[in-house]
């Protein structure tokens, strides 16, 4: 059956579902055999970016000899708007300079990049993966938690989790508070060292800070305080969390996990702290379908390609249908909670830190594309589901089309959860299985699971966060650094149109169809030959909906050095990509002024096509380098280990 037979929006169906229940939620990958068998199929909606389908029959064929097709996905725009080329304050984001290149290592918070034994450490077990440290305190600490009477409060700690409905730590914890006739408190702290180590980009803190405002909201709807401060020591989180949740008399704090690595050891230290101090800290599942390490292969290994991987996932939540099971949200707190929390009531949403705070014009502008909060996120789902996703399938790979959902900020800072989009496309369907229906829902729902992919092998790989390669032996690819030619890429002035609208887009918008990550990764790493670790330190510190974990196996992947990657002889022409996914050229034109009067074909290669005139008029630069002499170079580079 379909969900909606009443024509009734998802948006407000779901914030009529508030009763107090309860449920769980996942996470998985390991080995380091990647023999790569069947093609994967594609990713591209939910993540930074993924790795598309290969199509069985090949329109256009890429300059290269690869025997497989090449990988697909894509997405649509906006209308162009003038942008000032503010960054984040880190050096990679200013590199004039042609002699040393910028640093994507953060010195001022963690050692030198890890080397190659201590990743062949992790993979042996000899050092402890961060999620197995933290299961087993959860697992230890159980019995001496499970002592602790529930006080005066119960605190909820928000992180990537900024929604009311299908929250399963604030469903976990609304439910013992009603059961006890206390208060539910929820906390969020805003860490401006986590922000710099990270290097999370202004746009992306923009859009979290004005979803924690509309989280704020709906909690006041609920007689629910949200208490938000800043932490100015990252060291200082768990100790503060204690601290706060002590003060409203609360001895049971729940929260959702996080599959970074720093994040897990600081869970892992907030759940022993806790015990000592006499609060209960519970961490559930929450931010993927299928929690990492549930799914592995015959031989009990984790997965390190996608295709196996993603037919063990839909057997998994065909099997077990609580994964996309909707968490209730929270109901009213109780009487005289208004009067009682009334200066947290009154806390304000700070702003962003000054160095990477957007100004008036950018806050106007980025408000308008990006609305934030869950309202805005499920909106745009149920206007999705509707109008588009039946024809996801064959549309995803036009970035001149609206045909994506854009809801990939809404996933990554948690206004929406992954689990709420794949039952309610699931349920579309009319089917009870998550690989079955209509060919674009099936389509999406694989694009979805990227996103879960990549977590899974964040977990259980961890050193990929860690400025190291999946396939860490490539870390000893010697990779040569232009500076100028760095500056042209971040520019969006290379005289490769494809490349040039895409990262244009980027600083536009603060976001990039998923087809043109995938161009210009490719670009970087084998046209212009520059690492593609400055690559994902860009797109880290300028998308809205950044991810460690999807940005992390989206570079890999295009660089040829991650998991389940393409092969390093497989190298995208820019040209043909070009003029397969934007034909008519509108993708360009939209956000390359210079071009919007070349006509027909011209305008994917002006100066190759009889248009340099034009072009040289217009200010539009030539190629920065020859497609067909670089290829060549990418090559020996790569056959050189």
């Amino acid at each position: 059956m379909h969900f909606h037979t009443s024509r009734t929006p998802i948006s407000a169906i779901l914030l009529q579902r508030a009763s107090p229940i309860l449920t769980l939620r996942f996470h998985t990958a390991t080995t380091m055999a990647i023999k790569r068998k069947a093609t994967s199929p594609s990713p591209s909606l939910s993540t930074p970016f993924t790795k598309a389908a290969r199509p069985r029959k090949r329109v256009i064929k890429d300059e290269s000899t690869s025997p497989s097709p090449p990988p697909e996905t894509k997405p649509s725009t906006t209308d162009s708007i003038p942008v000032k080329n503010h960054t984040s304050p880190s050096p990679a984001t200013s590199s004039s300079s042609t002699t040393s290149p910028p640093s994507f290592h953060q010195a001022k918070y963690y050692p030198p990049e890890i080397s190659n034994e201590r990743c062949q450490a992790y993979i042996d077990g000899r050092i402890p993966r961060p999620i197995t440290v933290l299961r087993k305190t959860l697992d230890s600490t159980l019995p001496a938690r499970q002592k602790i009477p529930v006080g005066e409060a119960v605190v909820h700690w928000f992180k990537r989790d900024l929604r009311v409905h299908d929250n399963r730590a604030l469903a976990a914890a609304w439910r013992l508070a009603k059961e006890h006739n206390v208060p539910l408190v929820g906390l969020y702290l805003v860490s401006p060292q986590d922000y710099e180590a990270h290097c999370t980009g202004r746009v992306r803190v923009d859009f979290e800070l004005r979803s924690v405002g509309v989280l704020k909201e709906d909690l006041a709807g609920r007689d629910i305080p949200l208490h938000v401060e800043v932490v100015e020591r990252r060291k200082g989180m768990a100790g503060r969390v204690l601290e706060i949740a002590r003060g409203y008399g609360a001895k049971h704090v729940f929260c959702n996990m996080e599959y970074e690595v720093d994040e897990l050891r600081r869970e892992e230290r907030l759940v022993r702290l806790g015990v000592e101090e006499g609060v209960s800290v519970e961490v559930l599942h929450d931010d993927t379908v299928v929690p990492p390490g549930i799914l592995a292969t015959g031989q009990g290994k984790q997965y390190a390609v996608y295709s196996p991987w993603f037919r063990a996932w839909c057997a998994r939540v065909n099997a077990h249908p609580v994964l996309l099971e909707e968490s209730p949200a929270p109901g009213r707190n109780p009487e005289g909670s208004r009067e009682r929390f009334k200066k947290v009531f009154g806390m304000e949403v700070p702003e962003a830190p000054k160095e990477i705070r957007l100004d008036e014009e950018e806050k106007e502008r980025y408000g308008k594309l990006w609305p934030a909060g869950e309202h805005e996120a499920l909106a745009r789902l149920d206007k999705f589901l509707e109008a588009r996703i039946n024809k996801y399938k064959e549309t995803r790979n036009l970035p001149g089309m609206d045909t994506t959902t854009k809801l990939s900020p809404h996933l990554a800072a948690g206004t929406l959860s992954a689990r709420t989009a794949v039952r309610l496309a699931r349920e579309k369907s009319g089917t009870k299985k998550v690989d079955a229906g209509s060919e674009g829902i099936k389509t999406w729902i694989s694009e979805v699971a990227w996103r879960d992919f990549y977590v899974h092998v964040m977990a259980w790989w961890p050193f990929v966060v860690m400025g190291k390669p999946f396939k860490f032996e490539m870390s000893k690819l010697d990779w040569p650094f232009d500076g100028e030619l760095w500056q042209k890429w971040i520019d969006g002035k290379t005289g490769f149109p494809i490349v040039d609208a895409a990262m244009r887009q980027l600083k536009q918008m603060g976001w990039m169809h998923n087809r043109c990550r995938m161009i210009v990764a490719s670009f970087l790493a084998k046209d212009l030959l520059i690492d593609w670790r400055h690559g994902e330190h860009w797109f880290a510190q300028h998308l809205i909906d950044h991810s460690p974990a999807s940005n992390s196996g989206g570079w890999g992947f295009s660089a040829s050095v991650g998991v389940d990657p393409q092969p390093y002889f497989r190298i995208f022409n820019p040209l043909l990509q070009s003029e397969k996914f934007d034909d008519s050229g509108e993708y360009l034109r939209k956000f390359i002024p210079e071009l919007r009067n070349i006509k027909g074909k011209a305008i994917h290669d002006p100066y190759g096509r009889g248009a340099a005139k034009e072009a040289e008029r217009a200010g539009y630069p030539k190629p920065c380098v020859v497609h067909s002499e670089r290829r060549q170079k990418a090559l020996a580079l790569y056959k050189s280990l």
